[in-house]
C-alpha cells in the first residue's frame, strides 16, 4: 500500500500520470489512489488536467458511444 508521500514522489519524477497508471506503479487499488489524489487536490498539492477529446473524429468510437473514452484524466503537481 502506496502513501501520499510516495504518490507525491511518484508525480514528481513522472511529471504527469493517470490514476490507472499510478495505480499500477504503486501496487495499489485504483480505489485508494482516486482518494488519495481528490486528497491532495483538496490540499491544493496535486492538479487534474483533462486531455481535449478533439483527437476523436466521431466521438463515437465502437469501444465508447458516448465518446468519453477518448478524453483522459491526468494528474500533475502543483
Amino acid at each position: 500500500m502506496a502513501s501520499l508521500i510516495e504518490l507525491r514522489d511518484m508525480l514528481a519524477l513522472q511529471g504527469r500520470m493517470d490514476a490507472q497508471q499510478l495505480s499500477q506503479a504503486l501496487h495499489t487499488p485504483r480505489p485508494m489512489i482516486d482518494a488519495m489524489l481528490m486528497r491532495m487536490e483538496a490540499m491544493g498539492r496535486a492538479k487534474r488536467i483533462a486531455e481535449d477529446a478533439s483527437a476523436c473524429l466521431s466521438g463515437s468510437c465502437k469501444s465508447c458511444p458516448e465518446g468519453k473514452a477518448c478524453s483522459r484524466e491526468w494528474w500533475v503537481l502543483q
